[in-house]
């Protein structure tokens, strides 16, 4: 019986029939993004790997980089030799980040994804405040997060730690401590990893992610590298993402470590992240408290009395301002590119009066 593209493209993350190809030709087939470099792209169809280049409009300068193809996507590819990424396809889901520096830009970590699963050591490498970070960039991404604590061997007591996060995290917040190298507790995870799904890992170099993929793969395909035992952090084994079919059936896409976790201006608390901070809020006295130092503030009466623990206040602090100073450069930057393409229409209309172009 002979297999249907559909089919094969199953092995690799899609989901449903092939739609029509709108450039009116069958000169085109779909693959997935596998993998990126400078030099290009790397895609498979569900049987073969092979490489391929972005079609021109994907290099001007003035595009957006979250428009560009990123690993996790399905692309039309022309049947040429080389084959060139002619579309992509729409995404179900996208993880973004900003990317480091001053300036606002997105960058796209995964596509098409089922699951972000949060890597995080139980060494020092272990920080709630960032965890609840990247919850709050996961949010609106169409992805589940879930939180994945490995080196539970190197942990005094891996279950308090586990219990700590799990008080500050959302009610129902999937939390597995495991042991990548032994493969202690990884069996919980294949849940998320079978066929037909994708996952990516995200967290900091040296939290243990490529190791975690070679458990899954059953072989030491990813480098992996021993942290610095001063602050539990390691080198950049992994240098570009990659996505990898698992024997479970399942796609995984392993990331680079991330030294930063921006966020971009459009996310927000609505995964429930803060609501008993926020419900706290709502019971002040004064509806602009600024919880500093006003009469029946009910968030500081929660800090005088323990309800709610300093540490956490502040992330929520920090984050709250973070997010409200990326959404304020994030509208300048769309109001600007607006402005732009007035302003560009506006000549184009002009030269056309005076010379007579159409």
């Amino acid at each position: 019986m002979t297999e249907t593209p559909a089919s094969a493209l199953s092995r690799i993350g899609w989901r449903g029939e092939i739609p029509a190809s709108d450039s009116g030709t069958d000169h085109r087939r779909i693959a997935r993004v596998v993998a990126q470099h400078r030099a290009g792209y790397e895609l498979h169809d569900g049987e073969h790997a092979f490489t391929a280049q972005p079609a021109p409009r994907f290099l001007k300068p003035g595009i957006d980089p979250g428009d560009r193809p990123a690993v996790g996507d399905f692309v039309w590819i022309s049947n040429a030799v080389p084959p060139t990424i002619e579309q992509v396809l729409p995404r179900r889901s996208t993880l973004s980040r900003s990317a480091a520096g001053e300036r606002h830009l997105r960058q796209v970590i995964a596509t098409n994804i089922d699951t972000v699963m949060v890597v995080c050591g139980l060494d020092g490498d272990f920080n709630p405040a960032r965890i609840e970070r990247y919850f709050v960039l996961i949010e609106g991404s169409g992805a589940k997060a879930v939180v994945v604590l490995t080196k539970a061997d190197l942990a005094a007591d891996a279950q308090a730690l586990t219990d700590q996060l799990k008080a500050r995290m959302p009610a129902g917040t999937e939390i597995h401590a495991i042991n990548a190298k032994t493969g202690f507790g990884v069996d919980a995870l294949l849940a998320h990893l079978g066929p037909g799904s994708s996952t990516v890992l995200v967290g900091s170099s040296g939290a243990g992610k490529s190791t975690l993929t070679n458990t899954l793969l059953g072989e030491a395909r990813q480098s992996t590298q021993a942290v610095r035992a001063n602050d539990s952090r390691g080198r950049h084994t992994t240098t570009y993402r990659s996505l990898i079919m698992l024997p479970s059936g399942g796609c995984l896409i392993d990331t680079p470590g991330m030294r930063e976790v921006k966020l971009t201006g459009d996310e927000s608390f609505d995964g429930g992240q803060f609501d008993d901070i926020e419900e706290l809020a709502g019971e002040c006295r004064f509806g602009d408290c600024s919880h500093l130092a006003e009469p029946s503030c009910a968030v500081r009466a929660a800090l005088d009395d323990g309800r709610l623990d300093p540490e956490r206040w502040h992330s929520y602090l920090k984050l709250r301002d973070e997010l409200a100073a990326a959404a304020e450069s994030l509208e300048a930057q769309l109001r600007r590119k607006s402005e732009s393409r007035v302003l560009t229409k506006a000549l184009g209309k002009r030269l056309d009066e005076k010379y007579g172009r159409h």
